[in-house]
């Protein structure tokens, strides 16, 4: 080892002993890292709205996500440690789905008109995986639910 090398070994001891990165940031880290799309079109979150202002169903969420080619409708509804997701993948099309937690991921499909719903979505950090016919994928930054 190099003596820049065990320097550097010292620098991260001692960072590890006094100021820890906590367990769950490290287990969602790794989690998101597992989850990387290669390749995939990134839909950024745009909007976030307490649906009860827009008139929909009390006690909902709307979030809308946007990227190059595509746009990403859902409403989050539910309270405790689930949550349900409807939504609507636009332009328009079927899409196989994968709903990606840090515990693991959630499958479902959306119709030929681009609306899906998944129940029994964990609360926390979520993104969306749209495999789409042409083999495209779309994927939604990561929001806590």
């Amino acid at each position: 080892m190099t003596e820049e090398e065990e320097l550097m070994a010292r620098v991260r001891e001692a960072f590890v002993q006094l100021e820890p990165v906590p367990a769950e940031v490290l287990a969602t880290g790794r989690a998101a890292f597992a989850c990387r799309e290669p390749g995939a079109a990134l839909a950024d979150l745009t909007g976030d709205h307490d649906a009860a202002a827009a008139g929909v169903r009390s006690g909902s969420r709307l979030l809308t996500f946007a990227g190059p080619d595509a746009e990403v409708e859902i409403e989050v509804t539910g309270s405790g440690a689930d949550r349900e997701i409807a939504g609507r993948l636009a332009p328009a099309g079927p899409a196989r789905i994968r709903v990606r937690h840090p515990d693991g991921e959630l499958a479902a499909r959306a119709d030929r008109t681009g609306h899906f719903a998944v129940s029994a979505v964990p609360a926390g950090l979520i993104s969306l995986v749209f495999l789409l016919p042409d083999a495209t994928s779309i994927v939604t930054s990561w929001v806590r639910l």
